[in-house]
């Protein structure tokens, strides 16, 4: 499953984030914060979590340990997705992931110009 999550594109863009200067990372949490947000319910798209907390562990980063997930379920309501974004922008999360939710990436894009979005495809198996 978690092979589908764009591990390689992901893994850099949160590997170019650690990469920032010391500077900078004095204004940021003591972890990286990835804002996951997804249109579906938590129940129904348990699948695509479990994949990327998955890809995030092959690729040594820990939830809790050595980065945060914040989580955030649309449950089909679109609209909330734009000040949802804002909010992660103006929290200066290091990356804001969108699988298989190309309205969320298009939200996301609209939001930020500087923080990394992924958007991953979603397993063909949800």
């Amino acid at each position: 499953m978690a092979s589908y999550i764009g591990r390689r594109k992901f893994l850099a863009t949160l590997g170019g984030a650690a990469a920032w200067p010391l500077a900078a990372r004095a204004q940021q949490p003591a972890m990286p914060v990835i804002g996951f947000i997804n249109s579906g319910t938590p129940h129904g798209m348990s699948r695509s979590a479990a994949a990327f907390r998955s890809a995030l562990g092959e690729a040594g980063f820990i939830e809790g340990q050595n980065v945060t997930v914040e989580y955030h379920w649309l449950e089909g309501d679109y609209n909330r997705a734009p000040a949802l974004m804002a909010d992660l922008v103006r929290r200066r999360v290091a990356v804001i992931a969108t699988p298989g939710f190309s309205q969320g990436a298009v939200a996301a894009k609209a939001a930020t110009a500087t923080i990394p979005i992924q958007r991953a495809r979603a397993s063909p198996c949800q």
